[in-house]
């Protein structure tokens, strides 16, 4: 019997896919270096690890798979591991998949990826879609605009903030647009994807383009909160992030991120496929949203 495999489904995003996949009773395989991750407990899928440096073992890991959903990536460069790198391991999985016989890859990638962007996050984006295009494997790639939903990060922590300050930092005029994008909807389109005869692109929007100071005003309502908005020249914005950094010892913002914040990377040139409002969600999640700050490096690298 065949299987699919989702790369991190104890993760962010790969755990809406792997629990669309058991909503529609597929049998499920996670290739994953985070078998213990908290708050995955309801995932039932075989565990094997993600391992680039044993070939040989990640295409055994594939083997008899059909469809494989690749969510692997690094937000931030940390550490030894850097976006090359992980573009080196993406052609390593690729190559794992062709030769384990995998029927289809659906890869998920992020929204305005260009070979030709001054940010690396989503020049190597791009490098990874060339591979998966060119891996000789049928293929379907997903860019998702902003992902919100169970487990974000970045909202929750902008109510986290919203819930312990009188004010917050607005980067520049706040002006610049997003278009959030559902975690259950990016799912539906990623399994949509993997039942398409041809190779498709598509990207992964949601219904509501807005401001990024709307957004920050919906979160506030759904919070109960009245902040004052200071607004920031980008360089300050990042100082003041970087003091917050010191004091949750994380990173709750980069350079590179709030240029393609700032640059609308996060919108969507094609018709939007979700369907899901940011603000539904907003109001339904706001008596937990921001109660306890959400640590990307604690879920990924401590």
């Amino acid at each position: 019997m065949s299987f699919d495999v989702v790369t991190g489904a104890f993760g962010y995003t790969g755990r809406f896919i792997a629990r669309r996949l058991m909503a529609e009773e597929r049998p499920l395989k996670t290739l994953t270096n985070h078998p213990a991750r908290p708050g995955a407990e309801d995932i039932k899928a075989e565990v094997a690890p993600l391992q680039f440096a044993d070939r040989a073992a990640l295409v055994d890991s594939l083997r008899g798979a059909d469809v494989l959903y690749n969510t692997y990536w690094v937000r931030f460069q940390h550490g030894r591991v850097h976006f090359g790198e992980a573009v080196a391991n993406t052609r390593v999985l690729m190559g794992a998949a062709r030769d384990a016989g995998v029927r289809k890859v659906v890869h998920i990638s992020v929204s305005n990826a260009s070979e030709d962007s001054p940010l690396d996050y989503y020049a190597g984006k791009a490098r990874t879609e060339k591979i998966v295009r060119e891996s000789g494997v049928s293929w379907a790639i997903v860019r998702p605009t902003l992902i919100f939903g169970t487990g974000d990060i970045l909202i929750n922590n902008i109510a986290w903030l919203l819930r312990r300050f009188p004010a917050i930092g607005i980067p520049g005029r706040g002006d610049y647009r997003l278009q959030p994008v559902a975690g259950e909807d990016v799912a539906e389109i990623a399994t949509w994807a993997s039942e398409q005869i041809d190779n498709v692109q598509v990207d992964a929007a949601g219904p509501d383009t807005m401001f990024y100071s709307e957004m920050i005003e919906s979160i506030a309502i759904a919070v109960g909160k009245h902040p004052r908005f200071l607004y920031m020249s980008p360089r300050t914005a990042l100082r003041a992030v970087g003091l917050l950094n010191r004091v949750v010892k994380d990173e709750m913002l980069n350079e590179p991120e709030l240029q393609g914040l700032m640059s609308e990377l996060l919108v969507s040139h094609e018709r939007p496929r979700g369907t899901r409002r940011l603000d539904n969600w907003l109001l339904s999640s706001a008596d937990t949203l921001g109660r306890e700050y959400a640590s990307e490096l604690d879920r990924h690298w401590r």
